[in-house]
């Protein structure tokens, strides 16, 4: 039987995944906002994400109030080590946010809007990635609290993982607009998707080239069995993604190229769980270690078994919805 830390360390790894993979399409259309040509197709990028874009969110207000709740020391401790990019990454996205239903309601001030839109978008993903740039390369803990400084967080590691996650956010965002418009605009996000699918493999090699190196922990993990057979398993899965990816847009394939991206994130979330396991901030805090007692694991957990099925019906069901092409004549505004 699992301990209850761990399986309360399953829930919120998925709380994080499914929101980097829903949110960050939707962060991405920002990034790729300006490169629109027309106010019509701002618009039509725009309304490609607006019945989900807020409840995407959802799963950080998940994922955040599930580290509080059950793993407090954690909290604790990541809190004030990450405080500057996480305060950063919230302002953003409220800037965001604001930006989304203001720039429908005013033609003066529109051009501010739009640039507070794609503002906010980049430096939200950007402070994502240096958060978990900063994770990676590690955090000190002694006498269970936080014992680094003001600025460990940044690094040139955790500025290259802020610049791969803004880069694979965008292709994100291209690999959604082609399956969710059609014409001129589909055409040129082929083509943008194609380039930042070679950034993000590309940003995908280093990082994971350097990963190793931020711990000796990482190292041994990776290079003794049994990490040895994921590390020549890993790479042959991310080159199959990569094909799928760059053989659907040559094809033209709606779908496939979005589907790809998302199987590449899926992919980088494992290897970064592989790395951290059983850590919850490495190096020194395990799972175990941060978990609050079993009997509040066990309260949160009852009204989680009920709360996460209907996000995910709800989400379900919005997708479903709003499921095919964008009407460029109809929408949000």
């Amino acid at each position: 039987m699992f301990e209850l830390s761990f399986i309360w360390a399953g829930i919120i790894a998925f709380a994080v995944l499914t929101y980097v993979i829903l949110d960050g399409f939707d962060l991405g259309v920002g990034i790729l906002f300006p490169l629109a040509e027309t106010e019509r197709e701002k618009a039509t990028m725009m309304n490609s994400i607006a019945p989900i874009w807020d409840g995407n969110e959802t799963w950080l207000v998940l994922g955040g109030g599930g580290l509080f709740a059950v793993f407090p020391l954690a909290y604790a401790v990541i809190m004030p080590a990450l405080y500057m990019p996480i305060i950063l990454m919230l302002l953003a996205l409220i800037f965001r946010g604001v930006a989304f239903e203001y720039r429908w309601r005013t033609e003066r001030w529109k051009p501010v809007w739009d640039r507070a839109f794609f503002g906010g978008s980049i430096v939200a993903a950007f402070m994502q990635g240096i958060a978990l740039g900063a994770l990676v390369q590690g955090i000190d803990v002694a006498d269970r609290a936080y014992a680094g400084g003001w600025w460990d967080w940044l690094s040139l590691f955790s500025i290259l993982t802020g610049c791969a996650v803004v880069v694979g956010y965008a292709l994100l965002g291209a690999a959604w607009l082609v399956m969710k418009t059609e014409g001129p605009l589909q055409r040129q996000m082929e083509g943008y998707a194609r380039w930042l699918a070679m950034g993000t493999l590309g940003f995908i090699g280093i990082v994971s080239l350097l990963t190793p190196f931020q711990d000796p922990v990482y190292f041994e993990r990776w290079f003794n069995m049994p990490g040895l057979a994921l590390s020549v398993a890993m790479p042959g899965a991310v080159l199959a993604a990569a094909w799928a990816l760059f053989s659907g847009l040559k094809a033209h394939k709606d779908a496939q190229p979005f589907l790809a991206a998302l199987t590449l994130f899926g992919l980088c979330f494992i290897g970064i769980g592989i790395s951290f396991y059983p850590h919850i901030v490495p190096p020194g805090l395990t799972i175990a270690d941060a978990a609050a007692p079993d009997e509040s694991l066990r309260f949160a957990l009852v009204g989680t078994v009920v709360l996460v099925p209907m996000i995910l019906a709800y989400t379900a069901y919005a997708y479903w919805v709003f499921r095919g092409k964008v009407d460029p004549d109809e929408g949000y505004h």
